[in-house]
C-alpha cells in the first residue's frame, strides 16, 4: 500500500488514521514541537512515557517504540529518535525506530498509521533523508503510512 505525503494537522486526522506516530527524546520531555500536542491530548500516556524514561533501567531507548491506546482515540506510537530535548537525532536511530515502527503496527493490526516529519524539526535531521528512511523502512507495507510534510492549522 502507499505511503502519501500530505498537508494539514496531524491532530485533525481527516486521513482517519487508526493511529499517530511521533519521533521523541528518550529523556522524558514533550516540551517541544508536535510533541506538545501529543502531551496535552494524551496525559496518561505522557505520564507512562516520563516513568518509562526514568526508570532503572531506563524502559525506553534509543530506537524503542512504545505503543499506547485510549479508548476513543487514535492509538500513539512513540519513537526514541534523540537522547534528549534538542538536536541530536541520528539517523542510524532513526531507521532503528522506523523498522520497529513498522513492527510494531503490524502486531497492533494497526492498517492506517500517520505521523509528522520525525526528527528532522528539533531532532536536526535532513527531512530528505529522514524521508527516503521512512521510504525504505515502509515499502511493501500492507498498510497505508500518512506523512504530513507540512502543518496547515486545522486540516
Amino acid at each position: 500500500m502507499p505511503i502519501e505525503f500530505v498537508t494539514g494537522d496531524l491532530f485533525v486526522n481527516r486521513v482517519n488514521a487508526d493511529a499517530l506516530a511521533h519521533g521523541c527524546n528518550c529523556a522524558g520531555s514533550m516540551g517541544a514541537g508536535i510533541a506538545v500536542g501529543f502531551k496535552e491530548r494524551y496525559p496518561g500516556m505522557f505520564e507512562e512515557f516520563r516513568r518509562r524514561c526514568k526508570a532503572k533501567p531506563a524502559e525506553f531507548a534509543l530506537g524503542d517504540v512504545f505503543l499506547w491506546r485510549e479508548p476513543g482515540k487514535p492509538a500513539v506510537f512513540n519513537l526514541g529518535t534523540q537522547p534528549s530535548p534538542g538536536r541530536g537525532a541520528t539517523y542510524p536511530v532513526v531507521e532503528t525506530a522506523l523498522n520497529a515502527l513498522r513492527t510494531a503496527a503490524d502486531q497492533a493490526g494497526i492498517l492506517t498509521l500517520a505521523m509528522p516529519r520525525i526528527a528532522a524539526g528539533y531532532g536536526g535531521l535532513s527531512w530528505k533523508k529522514v524521508r527516503v528512511l521512512i521510504e525504505s523502512a515502509f515499502v511493501d507495507w500492507p498498510g497505508t503510512l500518512y506523512v504530513y510534510e507540512e502543518f496547515k492549522a486545522g486540516e
